[in-house]
C-alpha cells in the first residue's frame, strides 16, 4: 500500500504541493513540455522568485526535477513521483468507496427493519 510506503512527511509534502492552484498549473505545464523556471515565470503575474518557490515545493514533493542547462534550470515532471501521488489518491478512493458501501449496507438494513 502506497500510504504505508510514504512517510507522513512525504504525504504532507504531496498535499502541500497540490493545495495551490499555481503549483497545479506549473505541474500541468511541465507535463506538456519542459520549461525553464524563467519560462514558467512568464505565465504568472508574480515575481520570478515566487515561481521559483512554487517549483521548489513541487521538487520537495518529488513531483518535478530541475536540470541545469546553461544558465537556466529546466523543470520536468518526475513521473515516478507523480505515479506515487496517483497511487496514494487511488488508495484513498478505495477507502472512501468502502465506507460508502458500508453506509449503503447499513441504510439497506435499516430500510429492511422499518415497518412500511
Amino acid at each position: 500500500m502506497v500510504v504505508d510506503e510514504l512517510s507522513d512527511a512525504e504525504v504532507d509534502r504531496l498535499f502541500q504541493a497540490f493545495a495551490d492552484a499555481t503549483r497545479r498549473d506549473i505541474l500541468a505545464r511541465a507535463l506538456v513540455s519542459d520549461y525553464s523556471v524563467s519560462g514558467l515565470a512568464a505565465h504568472y503575474a508574480m515575481s520570478f522568485a515566487a515561481v521559483q518557490k512554487h517549483v521548489a515545493v513541487l521538487e520537495r514533493a518529488s513531483l518535478v526535477t530541475k536540470e541545469k542547462r546553461g544558465r537556466e534550470q529546466i523543470v520536468r515532471v518526475h513521473l515516478d513521483g507523480l505515479r506515487r501521488a496517483q497511487r496514494l489518491l487511488e488508495e484513498y478512493e478505495v477507502i472512501w468507496r468502502q465506507r460508502v458501501d458500508r453506509i449503503s449496507d447499513i441504510l439497506a438494513e435499516e430500510e429492511g427493519k422499518s415497518p412500511s
